[in-house]
């Protein structure tokens, strides 16, 4: 009897300590099959000098946001695992963007999100969808459409949210939720 005593008060601890570490991580499991991601991206914005991590492949037509109709602009900004500057590094937003708006309110992108640190390191998730010109805070969607290693088949859609910006540098908010075929 003590030791059933024992050994449940082991397997409360165990417990404990799994779900204090489980919400310290920024991916989490669903019980409705899927899996949460969060993570910032942090870009170096069009026109910010040398150290820019959005340039323009093609300039159509002048426009402060990249969104001018026939633009093509390409990236490869960092995901970190949080807000700020210096948080850990994660991966990379490596994509295009095609100003294909007449009005030029918006754009589509195509991305691959590839992780290049922790749990998922070597894997990638594949997204494409509209990246609108609109104010900070702006909550907006996009497809994913797979992947590769850890996302192989993945499926499900991106909430990506402005959250700070400056002369130079834009972060946002990414929030994946996958499913897998």
């Amino acid at each position: 009897m003590q030791m059933a005593s024992s050994l449940s008060s082991s397997s409360s601890f165990v417990v404990v300590v799994v779900l204090f570490f489980t919400s310290l991580c920024t991916a989490q499991s669903g019980t409705d099959g899927y899996l949460h991601l969060r993570f910032y991206n942090h870009e170096r914005v069009l026109g910010s000098g040398p150290n820019a991590t959005v340039v323009y492949a093609v300039e159509r037509r002048g426009s402060t946001s990249g969104a001018g109709f026939g633009n093509l602009i390409v990236y490869d900004n960092l995901l970190r695992q949080g807000v700020e500057p210096d948080s850990p590094i994660v991966g990379r937003n490596q994509g295009m963007g095609v100003g294909s708006s007449v009005a030029e309110n918006s754009g589509l992108t195509i991305l691959q999100l590839v992780f290049t640190a922790g749990e998922y390191n070597g894997s990638s998730i594949a997204v494409q969808g509209p990246f609108p010109v609109a104010p900070l805070q702006t909550l907006f969607e996009r497809a994913i459409t797979g992947g590769t290693g850890r996302f192989r088949n993945a499926r499900g859609y991106l909430w990506t949210r402005e959250v700070r910006s400056t002369n130079t540098t834009l972060t946002g908010r990414l929030d994946a939720y996958i499913t897998f075929l």
